[in-house]
């Protein structure tokens, strides 16, 4: 994914967030549809790389 484009897609997913609260049949289709295996290795990695980097600020 370019950085670059970081913000257009973070306003694109609140968008998408706001719009399956008022359509929840449709938000989870947007959902299936945009969850593919490098999403979910991308997020693993984000949420185990924040884990590790609270850890370590914690102290222990």
């Amino acid at each position: 994914m370019n950085l670059g484009k970081l913000g257009d897609v973070v306003v694109g997913t609140a968008g998408d967030v706001a719009g399956s609260v008022v359509d929840p049949k449709a938000g989870v289709g947007k959902l299936r549809s945009a969850i593919t295996p490098r999403v979910v290795v991308t997020l693993a990695a984000g949420l185990l790389l924040g884990y590790l980097l609270a850890r370590s600020r914690r102290g222990g």
